[in-house]
């Protein structure tokens, strides 16, 4: 069983968009995708920049793949998985994310 946490409402996250949000002493990416209307969350720390950035990344798809790109050096991680697609040793950790009564909550 997960304890869910509200982070931010909803309408604060304008489609195609991430923003950070801190949970349990962790900076989290949470990105709104337009393609699907879905929420994926990430790590908001960049393993290649070692910068909490990935929030302001651009997500798109690549390959069949939901994706964001990183901001510093553009390397792109599955948003599903966090897995680096230009280095499969390399992922950003993947929160559990959900909407509930207009809430963002990650769990």
């Amino acid at each position: 069983m997960s304890n869910w946490v509200s982070v931010c409402e909803l309408k604060d996250i304008t489609p195609g968009t991430g923003v950070c949000a801190l949970h349990n002493g962790e900076q989290v990416a949470i990105f709104r995708v337009s393609a699907n209307e879905q929420l994926y969350a990430v790590s908001n720390y960049d393993p290649f920049s070692k910068a909490n950035v990935m929030s302001r990344g651009i997500t798109g798809a690549l390959g069949g793949r939901v994706m964001v790109a990183a901001p510093m050096y553009k390397q792109h991680f599955d948003l599903a998985t966090g897995e680096c697609l230009e280095d499969a040793e390399v992922s950003l950790k993947v929160y559990p994310v959900r909407v509930n009564a207009g809430q963002v909550e990650l769990g």
